[in-house]
């Protein structure tokens, strides 16, 4: 098994859920987020005053996989939750970490 935590932009979390569910991923944890990555923040301009926004707000998607099913969602991951045709700085990362057992209570 391995833990999947994958940060995305706001706006595909629908698209990204939807993907997964197609392939069978059935727990999953999503937290919000701020931060920035190299964009380093946005400079938007509001009337004509420009200022600058250092933390962006993020979504985390956290599931566990079977070993099995690591391909497969790794790879539906990094087709979907793309901005544009080629992706964006900004995007997204995702990890992926071993987990050694798991306890229900």
């Amino acid at each position: 098994m391995h833990l999947i935590r994958a940060v995305i932009q706001p706006t595909k979390l629908s698209t990204v859920r939807d993907a997964l569910a197609e392939l069978g991923v059935q727990n999953l944890t999503i937290s919000d987020a701020t931060g920035y990555g190299r964009q380093r923040g946005q400079r938007p301009s509001f009337r004509g005053n420009e200022y600058k926004v250092d933390l962006l707000r993020k979504i985390i998607l956290e599931m566990v996989v079977s070993d099995q099913d690591i391909e497969s969602v790794l790879e539906t991951l990094g087709k979907v939750a793309k901005t544009g045709t080629e992706g964006q700085i900004g995007d997204g990362k995702i990890f992926l970490m071993p987990i050694a057992d798991s306890i229900d209570f």
